[in-house]
């Protein structure tokens, strides 16, 4: 187990008081305990309504959003949805990485693609034994559903004997609601 990537975010993240946690094939990788495959980049979630906490902890770095597919500068504005797509930047070294602002309401995380689906919030994510948070294995895969790639059916298929059968439950469920006739249902039954 090496993670170097998401030990580095972790300690980048330690002053940050509010909920994140590792997102995408990271966090599938998180969960098993082991990396499975090279990963491009490292991206992270926070809730919607931390943004203002995030970009206050990331001072001095560059934001942009993500709008329609195209970079935007994000300067003080709360981002409402569609937007949930944040590319930070730091000016002295130039890391990046990519943050995924999550829906809530209440104490319940909303799935931003289908408000039908949602979880409380206390459910959709872990932190693994060294300490790094990471978004659930099913709500993941939930995210991957939509236009599969190649890496997206080799994380399912590394992490399916991993899922618990409520994780399973949960991912079958929200597929059936989301996306009905995507192919991973065949092994969910």
């Amino acid at each position: 187990m090496s993670f170097e990537k998401c030990k580095s975010l972790n300690i980048l993240m330690t002053e940050f008081n509010r909920t994140w946690f590792i997102a995408g094939g990271w966090a599938i990788d998180l969960f098993i305990g082991t990396e499975t495959r090279e990963h491009g980049d490292i991206e992270f979630s926070v809730f919607r309504k931390d943004q203002v906490y995030l970009k206050k902890h990331f001072k001095g770095w560059n934001f942009n959003k993500v709008v329609k597919g195209k970079f935007h500068t994000w300067n003080n504005e709360f981002l409402e949805l569609p937007v949930h797509e944040i590319h930070a930047s730091n000016i002295i070294n130039n890391e990046r990485i990519e943050i995924l602002l999550n829906e809530t309401k209440d104490n319940s995380w909303i799935f931003r693609r289908d408000s039908r689906i949602s979880y409380p919030i206390e459910s959709i994510w872990s932190i693994n034994e060294i300490g790094i948070p990471y978004l659930n294995p099913e709500i993941v895969l939930l995210y991957k559903a939509k236009n599969t790639k190649d890496k997206d059916n080799h994380d399912f298929n590394s992490v399916y004997n991993y899922l618990s059968e409520k994780q399973i439950n949960r991912l079958r469920d929200s597929l059936k609601i989301h996306e009905p006739n995507h192919h991973w249902l065949q092994y969910l039954s």
